[in-house]
């Protein structure tokens, strides 16, 4: 190549499932065809109002140009009405909530605002790998936090406070955790949130999974000084089926919301105004779809534990999300050895726990964006393989 790049793409790796998906597709041109339970990309559609809205929407031929960068009213109104109802918290629509283009390009957005070059960030370890990815693109330097069964997949914020903060300028969190399944409580957001206060660390908590097989939603604004140092991003993506339609929000302090508005305003020229009224639909779902939804899922996650059980893993305890987190038999090196082994012989992907950072590592993860029928189908294909 004769253009050298920008060194800050050495720091990072082409996502681990934009390149997984291509060994998989290679794979697919052999029967019997992979069965792919490593990705949480929702196999259920929207709410059929959510569907209506945006089709009616897309016919007024005054809905097609440049929209605001601050989103809707009526979008901004109805992600408020959704934090109070689910969360019971209060945002004000006209200034605390920006939607996004995706939750998933909020990390960036809030990365780029907020930090400089040799800054750290404290990243959960296992973790989301945008967390990451995101603060190496700003220029920020990497500092793990372990989450750990033994401590519950909590921050051990004993461990944290013993070592030099000074240069901490972030901290990301994830509760339900991905990948691990881990609800939050009030109780550790209240620890997050004086760590926070106590160090001038900008508290980042990632919340896309809280309607997930998760019977006590909470947000980190349930704890009243959170908006003093927090934010909280969410998303359509899993608890609504939308993960294709690309519809997230971040909410914050105006001020915090000013700063990343600054960089989402020089990145993109706002939201396709039928998509925002679609989701204004998407959130006013009543409570029998949501109820629906997670009947499927528990559905599911039976099979899935069924999965796992043949395979001699261990699961623990109650886990949220649309995910399910194993810990692999001490028979096998690495959940890597394991993943290839089962994709080999099953013809079944479950993602290696290594993925999330060096704490996954003896650990596989199951999605439940599959139906029963697949479900049941890699069961049996694992069982003809697996089962003592």
């Amino acid at each position: 190549m004769l253009v050298k790049p920008a060194e800050r793409i050495q720091h990072v790796q082409e996502y681990y499932f934009s390149w997984k998906l291509k060994q998989i597709d290679e794979l697919n041109k052999q029967e019997p065809k992979i069965i792919n339970l490593g990705i949480g990309s929702p196999d259920q559609p929207p709410s059929d109002a959510t569907i209506e809205a945006l089709c009616k929407e897309s016919h007024n031929p005054k809905n097609h140009g440049y929209q605001s960068y601050i989103g809707s009213p009526k979008l901004r109104l109805a992600f408020a009405t959704f934090y109070k109802t689910w969360y019971n918290v209060e945002l004000n629509p006209a200034n605390e909530i920006l939607p996004l283009i995706g939750s998933k390009e909020g990390i960036v957005h809030v990365s780029l605002a907020f930090l400089n070059q040799g800054d750290e960030v404290l990243v959960p370890n296992p973790g989301y790998p945008t967390y990451e990815s995101a603060a190496r693109l700003a220029g920020a330097n990497i500092r793990y936090y372990d989450l750990t069964e033994e401590n519950g997949y909590f921050p051990d914020f004993e461990k944290i406070n013993q070592s030099n903060l000074s240069k901490v300028k972030m901290m990301w969190v994830n509760y339900p955790h991905m990948p691990t399944g881990t609800p939050g409580n009030l109780v550790l957001f209240e620890k997050i949130v004086e760590f926070g206060i106590r160090n001038k660390i900008l508290i980042c908590h990632d919340n896309p999974y809280s309607l997930i097989l998760n019977q006590n939603p909470i947000s980190i604004f349930a704890v009243p000084s959170a908006k003093n140092i927090a934010l909280e991003l969410n998303s359509l993506s899993k608890s609504h089926n939308m993960a294709g339609w690309r519809i997230g929000m971040v909410a914050a302090d105006s001020e915090i919301i000013k700063c990343v508005l600054q960089v989402k305003s020089n990145m993109d020229s706002g939201m396709y105004l039928p998509l925002q009224m679609a989701a204004v639909e998407a959130l006013n779902n009543n409570l029998e779809w949501y109820q629906e939804l997670n009947h499927r899922y528990y559905t599911r996650k039976t099979l899935a534990l069924k999965i796992f059980e043949t395979l001699g893993c261990f699961v623990r305890g109650t886990q949220s999300g649309l995910f399910l987190w194993a810990k692999i038999p001490n028979s096998y090196k690495n959940g890597d050895e394991y993943s290839d082994e089962i994709l080999e012989k099953a013809r079944v992907f479950l993602t290696p726990g290594k993925v999330f950072g060096s704490n996954g590592d003896r650990h596989l993860r199951l999605s439940l964006c599959a139906n029963e029928e697949v479900l049941t189908e890699a069961l049996q294909r694992i069982k003809n393989v697996f089962e003592k």
